[in-house]
């Protein structure tokens, strides 16, 4: 009988057997190689050693899910040497103690009252309690979800138990090694009106404003959906942040993972988590990123701009782009002589720590009581979900103000009278006058040029009187409907013979190049202005509807990272469109031309990929309309004088309304070698298209060769299985561009390697998101997930499945004609 119990326990400790259900009595324990699962089989509890540690601890992890994700534990800082452990409810004060070896206790729970014969038990959301055997009583004396460690679960409070005195925070591993409390933590201030901060220390690192009785100021994307809904509670007794998933089939998790808070879910059909949403997202993201009274938009460049009617404080250091500074007002405040409010739209309200809410009361009022009191600075709804009520008043520096191109809410900062009405009077007298003479000298200067040139100048202005609201003419070209919906957009549109002019009647010694859609030539403006000229060629592969396409798609987008249409021309059969001129042409021009690529050092090019990355997610998520480029490669990728890239054509491109988030069509147009399997092959594209099409721009920057045919060893291969199989032997680094010296940061190539694999990976839900890929580029400190295989396919594999296609004879842009 000895030696059955004996077989017994070794096997239960070789193969971490469940010998005690869901509960823990004051008769039993729990030992090394034992563990608790909760009701439904969701989670387990037992002990565990992390990473490759050999050190044991006590904690809980999914049952179900293969990768052991440990999502509490109970002796973080306690770790036990050896296998002896054990968890147990103690006879004198009914606690729960873990006991080494020595029956020594390393850790115990602290109940908030005292328990009567108590059970321990493992709960399916997770949570671990102990709680009254008396068969009535579902108060819990103690459980897990108060002593939360890096991941916050579905259901747990993050926040303060107001009469238990009870914070529950969240606080980083020290490494995947170590689960003891790291430097960062997730908590909320409940100072002012309350916020979540990420703190490094007791330095904040992140802060994610105000609720707004919706969702947190500073993250706009928490707006509820049918998958997960977010709630804020504030009473007298506690005040929380809390989520639930409304759809069961979905497993989320919210982990704070060193600086980075990021919220994952689990697809049984992928077998892995997958990154749902992550911050800091972006630069703007870091607390106090522009200082007091500063303005961050990561749409800028600077992303720095001061509020209105504030200057920079340091402007040397604000040139150099460095906004820690902020600003300072250019005009002091004056109550008696009636300071106003400028409003500003779109803003994640600034620290709240030392702001004063009032309840219940109306925005206008709380603007009347602002204006009375000449130490309030500014003002905003404490609650828009309410029709704005509640009133939140600062009446210190504003500091961490965020402004988004979609989200945000109403703020209203106060400023002197003389900075709401503009400049005094004397200024405007100066201005006008000099303006004047401007347009005297313009004017004059513009008649002898025409007088010089023998140019009609009735006839002339005439023709020029053509370059009305694009809106008006463009319809000539555009269907009813198309029209209608499209009259309000506004772009110059240059009549022929402006354009004859600019590029010396279309002289061959202004080609800049050629693609499928026709030539470009470059012109200079009467006013010398460069520009460069598309022009729509009657052969073209890229007929009126691309023409059309673009024209109405790269009107309504302005940013740093994109292309700018300065306007178009529509005469007869010309059709043509003019851009700004890009002093160093076209990305593809120097990477690939060996005699070129070496002046492409790689600060250049890892600024070439940060730069297009920043374009894409405008493109993506931060403009009006979300739109997928479609065409993404290296000819299409413009450098200006500084090798600032900017994307261009958007013939292709397609504007997404509402929650549409991928889309099918017959006709997959496209570039050869730049795009994704799924969209090749059966015509569904979605943003994360345009990510495999950046990823194979990533590992082309970094290798500067086609993904085209490379020889290997009398084999050929496109640069997508070259990387890939450089990266599976730990060689990344020998597909770094030989032209280039050493100087290059190793760790930053073979993140770049390592980033772009992910981009092309075959699935398109394994791919990242381009602010996720932004993330992984600025941040060294982001843990990057092992890609999987590439999506490898070429011309010879349409054969297979029956897919027909053309090639044009440039950049072999490729039509899907037809698919069975």
């Amino acid at each position: 009988m000895k030696v059955v119990s004996l077989l017994l326990l070794f096997l239960s400790n070789l193969f971490n057997t469940s010998l005690a259900g869901d509960t823990i009595t004051p008769n039993s324990s729990i030992k090394d190689g034992q563990t608790l699962i909760s009701a439904s089989g969701i989670f387990e509890l037992g002990f565990f050693s992390p990473g490759s540690s050999k050190m044991r601890f006590l904690g809980i992890w999914y049952k179900k899910i293969p990768v052991q994700t440990v999502v509490w534990v109970a002796n973080r800082d306690a770790p036990l040497s050896d296998t002896s452990g054990s968890l147990t409810i103690g006879e004198a004060d009914k606690n729960l103690i873990l006991l080494d070896g020595s029956q020594t206790p390393i850790w115990s729970t602290s109940p908030s009252s005292k328990s009567i014969n108590p059970i321990a038990q493992l709960l399916d959301n997770g949570n671990f309690v102990l709680r009254n055997n008396d068969g009535t009583s579902e108060i819990y004396v103690w459980e897990s979800f108060y002593s939360p460690c890096d991941t916050l679960l579905p259901g747990m409070k993050l926040g303060w138990n107001l009469k238990a005195g009870i914070e529950s925070k969240l606080t980083t591993w020290k490494s995947l090694d170590d689960p003891s409390n790291g430097d960062y933590s997730f908590s909320l201030d409940l100072r002012g009106s309350p916020e979540m901060f990420v703190r490094d220390g007791s330095q904040p690192t992140y802060r994610n404003g105000p609720w707004t009785g919706f969702q947190f100021s500073g993250e706009p994307e928490m707006a509820p959906n049918s998958y997960i809904s977010f709630d804020f509670v504030s009473n007298q007794d506690e005040i929380y942040y809390t989520y639930k998933m409304l759809d069961s089939s979905i497993t989320s998790r919210l982990v704070l993972n060193q600086s980075l808070l990021q919220r994952y879910v689990w697809y049984d059909s992928m077998s892995s988590w997958s990154l749902y949403w992550s911050v800091p997202r972006d630069q703007c993201d870091s607390y106090a990123e522009c200082g007091p009274y500063g303005v961050c938009n990561p749409n800028y460049s600077p992303v720095c701009r001061c509020v209105r009617g504030f200057e920079p404080k340091n402007l040397q250091n604000w040139n150099l782009r460095d906004g820690s500074d902020g600003c300072v007002r250019v005009t002091e405040l004056d109550c008696k002589k009636g300071d106003g409010f400028l409003k500003m739209s779109g803003i994640k309200l600034p620290d709240t720590t030392m702001a004063v809410v009032i309840e219940s009361v109306s925005l206008d009022q709380c603007r009347l009581n602002c204006l009375k009191n000449c130490s309030c600075l500014a003002y905003a709804s404490a609650n828009i979900s309410a029709g704005g009520s509640g009133c939140i008043t600062w009446g210190s520096e504003l500091m961490d103000l965020k402004q988004f191109a979609d989200g945000g809410q109403d703020f209203y900062i106060r400023l002197a009278a003389s900075e709401l009405r503009g400049n005094y009077k004397k200024k405007h007298v100066i201005i006008t006058v000099v303006i004047f003479f401007v347009l005297i000298l313009l004017l004059g200067s513009a008649g002898y040029w025409l007088w010089k040139k023998k140019v009609n100048i009735t006839g002339y202005w005439r023709n020029k009187s053509r370059q009305l609201s694009f809106g008006s003419v463009i319809t000539e070209h555009l269907s009813d409907d198309e029209g209608s919906k499209r009259k309000n957009t506004d772009l110059p549109l240059f009549d022929l013979e402006t354009v004859l002019v600019a590029t010396q009647n279309f002289s061959i010694s202004n080609k800049l190049g050629e693609g499928g859609f026709g030539i470009v030539y470059k012109g200079k403006l009467e006013d010398g202005q460069e520009i460069a000229v598309k022009r729509l060629s009657k052969g073209s592969l890229q007929g009126l509807e691309e023409f059309k396409n673009e024209v109405m798609l790269i009107a309504k987008l302005q940013h740093i990272n994109l292309v700018r249409l300065l306007g178009c021309c529509l005469q007869g059969e010309e059709k043509m469109l003019i851009y700004e001129y890009m002093e160093n042409r076209s990305l593809d021009t120097i990477i690939f031309d060996k005699t070129k690529s070496s002046l492409l050092s790689w600060p250049m090019r890892f600024k070439i990929i940060v730069g297009v990355a920043r374009g894409l997610i405008y493109l993506h998520q931060d403009s009006r309309f979300r739109i997928i480029h479609r065409d993404l490669k290296a000819s299409n990728i413009l450098l200006d004088q500084e090798m600032n890239p900017k994307i261009s054509d958007f013939g292709l491109a397609r504007m997404f309304d509402g929650e549409e988030t991928d889309a099918y069509t017959k006709r997959v147009v496209g570039t050869y070698g730049y795009m994704s399997p799924e969209y090749a092959m059966d015509g569904i594209f979605s943003a994360k298209s345009d990510v495999f099409s950046f990823g194979v721009l990533v590992l082309e920057i970094v290798s500067g060769k086609k993904n085209k045919g490379i020889h290997i060893s009398d084999q050929r291969i496109n640069l997508l299985a070259y990387a890939w199989s450089l990266w599976k032997e730990g060689k990344a680094l020998e597909l770094f561009d030989a032209s280039l010296d050493d100087s290059c940061l190793e760790s930053e190539v073979l993140r770049c390697v390592h980033l772009g694999l992910l981009c092309v990976q075959e699935r398109a839900d394994d791919r990242p998101s381009m602010s996720l890929v932004l993330l992984m580029l600025s941040s060294a400190n982001v843990m990057l997930p092992r890609p999987k295989n590439p999506g490898f396919w070429d011309a010879e594999s349409s054969s297979e499945t029956k897919l027909s296609w053309s090639f044009s004879t440039n950049d072999m842009s490729v039509t899907k004609l037809e698919g069975r």
